[in-house]
């Protein structure tokens, strides 16, 4: 059975935004996930809500090679792991019950303040 061009197409393209976002969240230890909702909005047509889920979906297998990597390579603190990860835990389960009552545009606003604070950190170190 042929795939249809355009299914193959978007099959591209996911592949390609999923190269990107590994890469990012690779190189920077995380991320990914920063440019997965724009990608996915643009490139695949999600609208933010959905790009939103989707991106928290598809960070556990970018980040459990992106932590293979700095695990094996000495760079991932095991001391700090269960705390961070329980806090974790506790935010993500409060931040997906957010997802679900917050209108969209306060999503927008929210990512994109996220954003610009972490880009303006970066830049000045």
């Amino acid at each position: 059975m042929k795939m249809n061009a355009k299914v193959k197409k978007r099959g591209i393209i996911a592949t390609s935004c999923g190269i990107l976002i590994g890469v990012a969240n690779g190189l920077f230890g995380g991320g990914g996930g920063m440019i997965a909702v724009p990608l996915m909005q643009s490139a695949l047509g999600y609208k933010e809500k959905s790009a939103h889920a989707t991106a928290i979906l598809l960070i556990l297998p970018v980040c459990v090679a992106s932590a293979l990597i700095y695990i094996i390579k000495g760079f991932a603190q095991a001391n700090i792991f269960i705390p961070v990860s329980l806090g974790g835990i506790i935010g993500g389960v409060a931040g997906a019950k957010l997802l679900n009552v917050l209108p969209q545009k306060t999503t927008a606003i929210i990512f994109t303040v996220v954003m610009v604070i972490a880009g303006v950190r970066m830049l000045i170190g």
